[in-house]
């Protein structure tokens, strides 16, 4: 099947044959369906909090003086965020009249309001009566090239000493919300490898503003996706697809592939969220109060883990291990066949023994994204588990909340051992996408979701937030939004 010439290509990308064709095997036998029990629901999965509550576990949090660090996943490009513009560009190439979609009308009706128009107005060749020549400054190579850029890397926000981006405001965030006053920050972003350099640059430039404005040194840390997590396209017989020169191709892992990156981190508490989730400064109440709320949360699920595991290791009586299952159901979903006396205590060992995460979750308004759902594991235990559409096999649920990525976790074990992470994947939940190249059409395999399947045996608990604390920016005119509007955006 593979020619010297393919083995050379696959081992240059630092793939195995034995990987790829594990990859094709996959192609070809299916992926399990999952065995859904049902969404999580409040008082089902997602617990509630009081006012009362909430602020006990921001004194938790408060009080507590661990190491803790944010993993944000930013090696997006804005490409899709720019894409009713992309194709304004085209209709304005073939037709100068033409008439402009709504989305489009309304970017130019409001374009002084962007945090980047000063940059834009004051480039060679604006003209606010020329929409094409605006568009093409905005997004192709010869101006600001915003259309091939990260995410991460577009300002957002404007304020008087000049626009931020989402980078920025990440630092921002963690300076004034996951850092104890006078600590370092600790920020890592997964980034692409030919936009690494602009990040190091950008931080360059504002990180010793930063330092001296919070009082807190600044530790901003890059990794990019390892080769080896890209996965083998085939055709629709489940062959290796080749493009016409007759060469493999090679595709993205997806974002489970940054499961390796994250297990790169050895602090005590790891924050984990989405690039284009973030709010001016002045509208930071609630994000900060909510991740303080899931750390406290984290800490007491931790603690009594530990409690527990320190039990088991010195032979806890049988009514201690009747305690043990029913905080495991109570908190992480987690339910056990029936058993009884070693076996139990082996079993409630196995599942106490895990990374841990709390995962924010907003009433469901419509947006995309994964949800939570109650699923029944292969040893017949039930777990909680984030669950992206496309794992649903076109089954609809009544669901009341979805995923907005605002994660808090720990994987340090009783000991103070960093687990390893893939050992607590699941690797039958990994997709197959449709895609097509050169005209035809191709599938593309993807690895288990870094909040899905990688985290499939990880123990879950899910916790209500509200939706001020989700933000996401998907297109250019989310930013019009009255969350990112720049008169939410403090002075100082």
């Amino acid at each position: 099947m593979f020619t010297r010439k393919d083995q050379e290509f696959i081992e240059h990308n630092g793939l195995t044959p034995y990987a790829v064709e594990s990859q094709l095997q996959i192609f070809s036998e299916g992926i399990p369906p999952l065995d859904i029990i049902g969404p999580a629901v409040p008082g089902n999965g997602i617990v509630c909090l009081d006012k009362q509550q909430q602020d006990k576990l921001v004194e938790r949090f408060d009080s507590w003086n661990g190491s803790r660090i944010k993993f944000v996943p930013a090696s997006g490009a804005a490409s899709r965020m720019f894409k009713d513009l992309f194709s304004a560009v085209e209709t304005l190439r073939n037709d100068k009249q033409a008439v402009l979609s709504e989305p489009v009308h309304t970017f130019f009706r409001h374009l002084n309001e962007f945090a980047f128009y000063p940059i834009l107005s004051g480039m060679k060749g604006f003209d606010p009566s020329h929409p094409l020549k605006i568009l093409q400054l905005l997004l192709e190579e010869e101006g600001l090239n915003y259309g091939s850029l990260p995410k991460g890397l577009i300002p957002f926000h404007k304020y008087p000493d000049g626009p931020r981006t989402p980078f920025q405001e990440h630092l921002v965030e963690s300076a004034l919300c996951d850092t104890p006053t006078g600590e370092t920050v600790n920020v890592h972003f997964t980034v692409s490898p030919e936009h690494e350099p602009l990040f190091a640059a950008l931080l360059k430039e504002i990180r010793g503003k930063y330092q001296k404005r919070f009082g807190m040194d600044i530790n901003v840390t890059f990794s990019t996706q390892s080769p080896s997590t890209n996965t083998l396209a085939v055709d629709m017989q489940n062959r290796p697809f080749r493009t016409k020169d007759g060469s493999l191709v090679l595709r993205p892992g997806g974002h489970g592939a940054l499961l390796e990156n994250l297990n790169t981190l050895t602090q005590d508490m790891v924050f984990i969220r989405n690039i284009d989730n973030v709010v001016p400064e002045a509208s930071l109440e609630p994000v900060i109060h909510w991740r303080k709320v899931l750390a406290g949360f984290l800490l007491r699920c931790r603690r009594q883990v530990y409690k527990y595991i320190g039990e088991l290791k010195n032979h806890a009586d049988p009514f201690r291990l009747r305690e043990m299952a029913d905080f495991l159901e109570q908190t992480f979903g987690i339910t056990h066949p029936p058993m009884e006396g070693e076996a139990f205590r082996s079993y409630l060992f196995s599942k106490l023994n895990r990374p841990v995460r709390v995962c924010g979750m907003v009433s469901s308004t419509g947006d995309p994204g994964g949800g939570p759902f109650r699923v029944r594991d292969k040893d017949g235990s039930g777990s909680l588990q984030i669950l992206e559409s496309i794992q649903l096999n076109g089954k609809k649920y009544d669901s009341t909340h979805f995923n907005p990525v605002d994660i808090v976790c720990s994987f340090k074990d009783y000991d103070g051992k960093v687990y390893y992470l893939p050992d607590f994947r699941d690797d039958d939940a990994r997709f197959i996408l449709h895609k097509s190249l050169e005209g035809r059409e191709l599938k593309a395999l993807e690895l288990p979701g870094l909040w899905n399947g990688s985290m499939g045996g990880w123990n879950t608990a899910f916790v209500e937030v509200p939706l001020s604390t989700f933000n996401p920016v998907k297109t250019i005119n989310d930013l019009l939004r009255k969350e990112h509007n720049f008169r939410n955006c403090c002075v100082w």
